[in-house]
């Protein structure tokens, strides 16, 4: 039997109806906040994730799916949605000369060759936000705002946003020698990976996975204390942007994101309770000009859909379904002789067209069995043809809740659902 890859999985059933509840809640509010949907492709040039996520990283050095095309050109499979959304943005001079911010927002997969786990797989969502072309720290909040609001609309408890700011480039050069200073004597005490980023990307020892509780990392110089002036002013505002917005945060000096792309601003979208980091994001002013396009400032973040999708099985109103949940129906056609299969046929039609949901009988089966249906579907109201009815032009309509039954003209019965439904 042929099986989905490691760290793929399917979605049906109570799974479906989880993930089409969340993906409306936050196309809903990128909406109001008027961000427009973009869609870029699955598999792009490698050079645009080695030139934006970095050389270095742990996403290029040993996650990405690399392969050739038949003419010979890199690819690979998107790990993540930002670079291709700026690719995009350049490709299509979606800037012009507008004064204006570009608000887009994406939802697809993504694809890291990890280790199989809890909310991390292989293949994978992101639900993602970008503003280009406002560097005012009000955009910072706006954007953090959105995630928040959206996981307070989800119904996630235990939630708060840590942010830091990594400065403009004389504040991340200030840190990176202090970081240095203090690491190099304590360097061997810390996992390899840890060794060798000393040399390449200081920085990223900050977010190692594997030495993340080691008391060295827990005692590093604390970044805010290397910002200039400039930089603390900058990160202060946005501070005071996020308290309007009531936005509930910490700041926490030590979070510095794995992509190379980011400055001032980051952020992660955290569940206290449990440690568990449902998204992050932050300001990336360089990258669009690093990607050949003209200088260009913007702020973003991407949910892990799968992280938060996990945490909304634990609601009360999704963890009384079903696993093979089918979902709910207003109407129930119920039919037996070819003659009631062809009407229901017709009468579907137009409930249908008049956005009522409704099933019919279309296995052959018995009334006994179609009551069981209509009842595994919550059908709100019943149809039940027979000949008889038919023939005088009328249609038996039963309350599947009170039981009581109506015979209606079959010209008024969509009139008549529309009205009680």
């Amino acid at each position: 039997m042929i099986t989905k890859p490691k760290g793929t999985y399917d979605i049906l059933g109570k799974d479906a109806v989880i993930n089409g509840y969340y993906n409306d809640i936050c196309e809903s509010y990128a909406k109001l906040y008027n961000f427009n949907y973009v869609r870029t492709p699955i598999f792009e040039s490698s050079d645009l994730y080695h030139r934006s996520v970095g050389e270095t990283s742990d996403i290029v050095t040993k996650e990405t799916y690399d392969f050739k095309d038949r003419s010979e050109r890199n690819m690979t499979l998107r790990p993540e949605g930002t670079a291709g959304v700026v690719r995009c943005l350049i490709e299509n001079k979606l800037y012009g000369n507008r004064n204006d911010a570009i608000k887009l927002y994406y939802n697809g997969t993504m694809y890291r060759y990890e280790r199989p786990q809890a909310g991390r797989n292989r293949e994978f969502t992101q639900f993602g936000i970008e503003m280009f072309n406002s560097n005012d720290p009000l955009s910072d909040a706006e954007v953090i705002s959105i995630g928040y609001n959206i996981l307070q609309e989800l119904g996630i408890e235990s939630l708060v946003v840590n942010i830091n700011s990594l400065g403009d480039k004389e504040s991340r050069q200030n840190y990176t020698k202090a970081l240095v200073d203090y690491l190099t004597p304590r360097i061997n005490e810390l996992c390899e990976d840890c060794q060798k980023r000393l040399k390449t990307n200081p920085l990223r020892i900050l977010d190692c996975k594997y030495d993340q509780n080691n008391e060295i990392l827990k005692n590093v110089p604390k970044m805010t204390d290397y910002l200039n002036e400039e930089s603390q002013k900058r990160f202060k505002e946005v501070l005071n942007n996020l308290d309007v917005l009531e936005v509930d945060y910490v700041v926490n000096p030590n979070i510095v994101r794995g992509l190379d792309y980011y400055d001032h601003t980051v952020f992660e979208f955290i569940l206290e309770d449990k440690g568990i980091t449902l998204g992050a994001g932050g300001r990336y002013n360089s990258l669009v000009k690093e990607l050949g396009g003209p200088e260009i400032p913007a702020v973003g973040f991407a949910f892990g859909n799968e992280r938060i999708i996990n945490e909304l099985k634990e609601h009360s109103v999704f963890s009384e379904l079903p696993e093979d949940y089918q979902g709910n129906v207003d109407v129930y056609i119920m039919s037996v002789s070819d003659e009631e299969k062809l009407n229901a046929l017709k009468i579907s039609q137009n409930l249908r067209l008049n956005g009522i949901s409704c099933e019919i009988n279309s296995n052959n089966l018995s009334m006994k069995s179609q009551f069981k249906i209509a009842d595994k579907l919550n059908a709100k109201q019943l149809i039940i043809l027979n000949s008889e009815d038919l023939q005088k032009g009328l249609i038996n309509i039963k309350d599947n809740a009170t039981k009581e039954e109506q015979k209606i003209d079959e010209d008024e019965v969509v009139e008549y659902l529309v009205g009680i439904l």
